[in-house]
Formats: structure tokens, C-alpha cells, sequence
């Protein structure tokens, strides 16, 4: 017993000794340290505290928002019953995925949504011009990194993963396929729907969200263990510092998509439906 502990042990530190380790901590570190920068710098997302009616009053003049309210209360339910089926179909073994992380984050955005739209409801009345908030800041943080990271779990899923290992390492089902597009799916609608900003100084907080993800499988794997939920996580390769260097730079243009959509939202409705739409500026101007 003794010599098979000191056999796992042998190896596990030979794995870390690999010199692929070393940069690809680099490749982690450098974003991490410039995204911390910034926002220890930059105390606030821009605009996110100019008005709280920015956070549920929907961008269509005569579309009340209750319909956001019911919109977002029931996005938040589905979700929670997709992710209380995922949990016991395989148990908090499927927490060690990026995927249930950000179905996870999408969900609570839709909870503080539907809180927030809940009172801002049932305080119409007031008009007096206030800021986000704590909540309302982290609603605008988790909507912008959320919506960032859906689009790149997704990307992966059916672009990579399904065509590489559907039907070998694991079986696509309805369940799973839910999962793995509902979020972006349910956050789409939502953009379609809300006035909330989505900036690039948001894109700081996916970056930390992701190298978060992946120090929590480092964590995992200096604990013991042996097995990696994404192959292209894998250190042991030569190709590995290639693989993270590709998922640091993929994360640019997930981001971009997202913020191309919602810009390109507000600008070819504010065109086309010029009465019934209204843009950020117009409500700050009128709150």
C-alpha cells in the first residue's frame, strides 16, 4: 500500500513538473491580472448606476413591464427544474462542468431579474431618478458575463464536443441538449426585451469567470484527481499551452458576438419601429 502511495504521488508530481504547466499558468495569469486591474480601477460597469428603471423597464414603449416580470419569473423556473433534473441525473458530478456553471449563472441572472422587476413594478409610482444598486450592479455583471460565457458553452458543445464525442463519451439527450442552449436561448430574449448596457468593460468579469472555472480543475486535479471534464484541458500534452492560448483568444469574439447583437438590437429597432422603441439614452432622459 505504502509503495502504490508513493507511485501515485511520484506521478502526480511529475505531471505538475511538466513544463507545459509553468505557461500555461502564464497564459491564466496575464488576462487574470489585467482584468483585476481594471476593475480595482474602474470602481463601476459604465452606466450601470445611472437609473434602476434601466433594469426593468423594457425598451418597448407599450409593452408593460409585468411581461418582463412574467418573463423573467418564468425563464428562472424552467431553469431551475432543467438544472434540479440535470442534479439528479448525475448527482453535483455535474457541477465539474463549465456548462452547468453558466446555466447556474444564467439562472440566478432570472432570479435577481425577477426580484428586481418585482419591485421596480410595485414602485412605479416613484419616479425619482436612483441608482442600480449592489443588486442591480451585480444583475448588469452576471448578465454581461453570463450572456459572454453562454455563447462560448454552447459554441463548444455543438461545434466541438458533439461531433467529436457524441456517442462515445457521452449520449446526447433531450435533457442535455436543453442544456445547452436554453440559456443562451431564454438571455437572447430577454436583450430583445430589456434596455440593459452591454459594454466591453463587461468583458473583463467573463475573463474572470472562466480562469475561475479552470483554477477550480487545477484545484481538482492537485486534490487527486486524474480525469478532465474538456480534453483540450489537459496539461500532459505538448499541444496544451496551444489549446489554453485558443480558448484565452476564443473568448474575444464570444464576447463580440453578444455585444454586435445587442448594439445591433438597438440600432435596427430604434430604425425600424422608431415609435415603439425606445433606446437607453431616451429612458435616462425621461427617468
Amino acid at each position: 500500500m505504502q509503495n502504490s502511495t508513493e507511485k501515485e504521488v511520484g506521478i502526480s508530481l511529475d505531471y505538475w513538473m511538466k513544463w507545459q504547466v509553468p505557461v500555461c499558468a502564464f497564459i491564466i495569469l496575464v488576462p487574470a491580472c489585467v482584468s483585476i486591474y481594471l476593475i480595482k480601477n474602474k470602481s463601476r460597469i459604465p452606466e450601470a448606476q445611472n437609473s434602476s428603471e434601466l433594469l426593468w423597464v423594457p425598451s418597448w414603449r407599450k409593452l408593460s413591464p409585468k411581461w418582463l416580470l412574467f418573463y423573467r419569473a418564468l425563464a428562472f423556473l424552467i431553469m431551475a427544474f432543467l438544472l434540479f433534473q440535470m442534479i439528479l441525473f448525475s448527482g453535483l458530478f455535474a457541477f465539474y462542468f463549465y456548462t452547468q456553471w453558466t446555466f447556474t449563472l444564467v439562472m440566478v441572472y432570472f432570479g435577481i431579474g425577477t426580484i428586481i422587476s418585482a419591485q421596480g413594478c410595485f414602485k412605479s409610482s416613484n419616479k425619482a431618478h436612483q441608482g442600480a444598486g449592489l443588486l442591480g450592479t451585480l444583475m448588469l455583471v452576471i448578465y454581461q458575463t453570463s450572456a459572454a460565457a453562454s455563447v462560448l458553452t454552447d459554441l463548444v458543445f455543438w461545434v466541438i464536443l458533439v461531433p467529436m464525442m457524441a456517442g462515445k463519451q457521452f449520449e446526447l439527450t433531450l435533457l442535455i441538449g436543453c442544456i445547452h442552449s436554453l440559456n443562451a436561448v431564454f438571455l437572447l430574449i430577454d436583450s430583445l426585451l430589456n434596455a440593459l448596457p452591454f459594454q466591453w468593460f463587461g468583458f473583463n468579469y467573463f475573463i474572470l469567470y472562466s480562469i475561475i472555472y479552470v483554477t477550480f480543475q487545477w484545484i481538482l486535479h492537485v486534490s487527486g484527481s486524474n480525469w478532465w471534464p474538456y480534453p483540450f484541458l489537459e496539461l500532459a500534452t505538448p499541444t496544451a499551452p496551444l489549446w489554453y492560448l485558443g480558448l484565452a483568444v476564443v473568448h474575444v469574439p464570444c464576447y463580440a458576438v453578444y455585444l454586435w447583437f445587442v448594439r445591433g438590437k438597438n440600432w435596427m429597432f430604434s430604425k425600424l419601429f422608431q415609435q415603439a422603441f425606445v433606446t437607453r439614452s431616451q429612458q435616462q432622459k425621461t427617468s
